[in-house]
């Protein structure tokens, strides 16, 4: 039997309309965003259904929006008998998997996320830090860059998406004179990317230290469905794991391309992506063209994988 694996999506994917095709056909996606607005003591709902965009976009809204519907995607999938035999989440999408298997409560979770997109996006002001793409950088400059570019100031990898993408973080003059270093090294595209914060790099480290304790508040159980996770790219297996893995993924890489390299070397042949968008699905093709994706977010989707 052809094992899979979900993936659940990170900031970026949300977008307004997210979830209400879902929650008009299936109660027991309803009942997930119905708790979530019961944990946070405002309409979510409503938030992901109608919008606006402009308060979408909000870190702090973001983040329980995006892990709303990733979990109630995945009721949906496990009522039509689709489940996972892995589980993995692109920064923030790690709380929705976690989530899924079954070691993190749902309003444990919610509640946290909307923290942690407040904290994040309060740890460095306005016009202080930035991200930016790097594409089709040559093989071994990764490090290069962002010594280069570094000259006292905080720059280095946020996201090790594919061979073809990483995504830089740190203050806006070391990014953009990362910029300047990875076009001279030949990559083929660089540019500054629209986000509030400078996510996973040194930077966020005040956002690590008023996490931590919310984190140390909550239950973590030992995950029911194995999870690789961002920080080391490796199986965990425990609670304790799980919620040291999150405290250190704040300030470091995501470390998604070796994430799914390990899922494919421990059998996965069919990878799921489960919330709004298609980044992820995306990053496959780019990660390796011969494997197997799809995705979950509305009912045409849901369709291709139950035909």
């Amino acid at each position: 039997m052809q094992m899979n694996a979900f993936l659940f999506p990170g900031q970026g994917s949300q977008y307004a309309g997210m979830g209400r095709e879902l929650v008009a056909e299936f109660p027991v996606a309803r009942s997930i965003f119905e708790q979530a607005d019961d944990a946070l003591g405002f309409s979510l709902s409503e938030l992901c259904f109608e919008g606006p965009e402009e308060q979408l976009k909000l870190t702090e809204n973001t983040q329980p929006a995006i892990l709303t519907c990733s979990v109630a995607f995945d009721a949906v999938l496990k009522q039509e008998g689709i489940r996972p035999h892995y589980v993995a989440g692109h920064s923030l999408g790690e709380y929705s998997a976690l989530t899924v298997a079954g070691s993190l409560s749902f309003t444990d979770a919610v509640r946290i996320v909307r923290k942690r997109g407040q904290y994040m996006q309060s740890a460095v002001p306005q016009s202080v830090g930035a991200m930016a793409a790097l594409i089709g950088l040559p093989p071994g400059e990764r490090d290069q860059v962002c010594e280069t570019a570094m000259e006292g100031e905080v720059v280095s990898p946020a996201n090790l998406n594919s061979p073809s993408q990483i995504v830089i973080a740190g203050h806006v003059a070391a990014v953009e004179r990362a910029i300047d270093v990875a076009k001279k090294l030949g990559a083929k595209k660089a540019i500054l990317l629209p986000v509030s914060a400078p996510f996973h790099c040194a930077l966020m480290n005040p956002a690590k230290q008023q996490l931590v304790p919310d984190l140390d508040s909550v239950e973590f159980l030992a995950p029911n469905i194995p999870l690789v996770n961002n920080f080391g790219a490796e199986v965990v297996e425990t609670g304790v794991a799980v919620r040291e893995g999150l405290k250190q993924q704040v300030c470091n890489p995501v470390r998604w391309e070796e994430s799914i390299r390990r899922l494919t070397s421990l059998g996965v042949g069919h990878f799921i992506e489960v919330g709004p968008g298609r980044v992820l699905t995306g990053l496959m093709r780019s990660i390796d063209r011969s494997l197997n994706a799809s995705n979950m977010e509305d009912l045409s989707s849901l369709e291709k994988l139950t035909s």
